[in-house]
């Protein structure tokens, strides 16, 4: 028999965005491994960031732009 490789668990945290214009959206999915603060910053900051990374794709592909993060709160 081979051996299996060992897995990585990446895990999802979920984050709940308000937008400036009112708008909110549930359930953001952001990568566990996007939060890690081995440079001692504040994983909702780079929550945020990995989120208007995800906007800007998606405005890129439907020409429609979200308005700018007012809020992020994690989901437990």
């Amino acid at each position: 028999m081979a051996r299996r490789k060992a897995q990585t668990k990446s895990r999802i945290i979920l984050f709940n965005v308000v937008y400036e214009d009112g708008g909110l959206s549930s359930n953001r999915k952001v990568s566990s491994d996007l939060l890690d603060d081995k440079f001692g910053e504040d994983p909702e900051d780079l929550a945020r960031v990995a989120i208007e990374d995800q906007d800007r794709v998606v405005a890129e592909r439907s020409g429609m732009a979200k308005s700018k993060i007012k809020s992020i709160t994690r989901i437990n």
